[in-house]
């Protein structure tokens, strides 16, 4: 019943936190900076479908809702099964030719792990290529023993504006695998907001892992 609970506020957030967030943006006023006309409200989805050995299939979608410095997340099945998390973080970045985007996060994990998860997401990129990281550390407030380093880097080269390739690896506890730190390739198309990716980890083993990805920013 707990975990129950908490699955069905966050998608209650989830939600209904969109047009909020959007609805604040349009009532906003630019100051004499004209912060509000330079940095609107940008939102993206994402849905990874996980393909598992001897395991269920199962979704692990992630909405964000970006304003300037200001970043917004919600994440299911990410940390752990059956569970949730909300974010905010806050953006930097620098440069232009070599650019790099910064985002410390801070968040609270809810359903089958619960805690607290300081994070961050980052990238570098330089003209074609890209290197990225999106990682956590949850503290489990139920037991130390729950504690755990969740990681997703990744390397890739757009040889196309429309298409990418890229090394890839994971370490999460939401499924297992006979290894800790998965390790993998990458294959991506984009048209206008879409983005289509699929991630192969752990392709010398007789069975790895697939995760097709879907996303769109607006």
């Amino acid at each position: 019943m707990r975990t129950t609970q908490y699955v069905a506020a966050l998608t209650v957030i989830v939600l209904f936190a969109g047009p909020t967030w959007a609805q604040a943006a349009s009532n906003s006023k630019p100051d004499s900076s004209g912060t509000s006309a330079s940095n609107p409200w940008s939102f993206s989805l994402t849905a990874d479908g996980y393909v598992v050995p001897h395991a269920e299939f199962f979704l692990s979608p992630i909405a964000t809702a970006d304003r300037g410095w200001l970043h917004l997340e919600a994440r299911y099945n990410y940390e752990n099964l059956y569970t949730g998390s909300l974010w905010v973080g806050y953006n930097v970045s620098f440069g232009k030719t070599l650019s790099l985007s910064v985002t410390p996060m801070i968040g609270g994990v809810l359903g089958r792990t619960n805690g607290v998860a300081p994070g961050c997401e980052a990238s570098l990129t330089y003209k074609k290529v890209e290197a990225s990281v999106s990682n956590e550390y949850v503290f489990d407030t139920a037991s130390k023993a729950g504690n755990f380093y969740y990681a997703w880097p990744q390397l890739t080269f757009s040889p196309m504006a429309w298409f990418r390739v890229g090394a890839v690896a994971q370490r999460t506890k939401a499924y297992h695998t006979p290894v800790s730190i998965q390790r993998g390739f990458l294959v991506g198309f984009s048209h206008k907001q879409l983005e289509f990716t699929t991630y192969v980890f752990n392709p010398q083993i007789d069975k790895p892992t697939v995760v097709l990805e879907v996303g769109a920013s607006f």
